[in-house]
């Protein structure tokens, strides 16, 4: 069994047609973040997290924003080529969790959405959670959402 943690965040975007992405769902009333992709901070933290417990550095390394084919990426693409470099060094993901950091939007009604995106792409249960930062910091100012992610891997037999 391999542990992996993981954590993303990013600024929130002044432009009103930047798109809201968590979790893999679009988020219809929020203001979208800053990012050469999409700036899912949620599948992020959990990429992170991913290649983490299978020793496979960060999501900077696999998908830098240097690199013009991550320009605007969906997180989806990022998620997906993460578990197969994870499945390539002889791992399988059996659990994570997430929690999401944000003031607004409020995200309650997203949250099974999520998890059952997430869940449907890594092959196990992905728990989703949010909380708030009470109104400290940069996130609590709305300047940000950012998001952990904790998973557990199995080698495979």
């Amino acid at each position: 069994m391999r542990i992996g943690h993981g954590i993303d965040v990013h600024r929130t975007s002044h432009e009103v047609t930047r798109e809201l992405w968590l979790g893999l769902v679009l988020i219809p009333d929020g203001r979208g973040l800053v990012g050469h992709s999409d700036a899912d901070v949620a599948t992020h933290a959990l990429c992170d997290a991913l290649l983490g417990a299978a020793n496979l550095g960060d999501i900077g390394r696999h998908f830098p924003d240097t690199d013009p084919e991550f320009a605007d990426a969906p997180s989806r693409k990022l998620l997906e080529a993460t578990l197969d470099l994870v499945k390539s060094a002889g791992y399988v993901a059996i659990s994570a969790d997430i929690t999401i950091i944000a003031e607004r939007p409020k995200l309650a009604d997203f949250m099974p959405a999520m998890s059952n995106e997430l869940s449907s792409v890594v092959g196990t249960v992905v728990s989703v959670k949010a909380t708030t930062a009470e109104g400290l910091g940069s996130l609590g100012r709305v300047e940000g959402i950012a998001a952990t992610a904790v998973v557990l891997l199995e080698e495979k037999s």
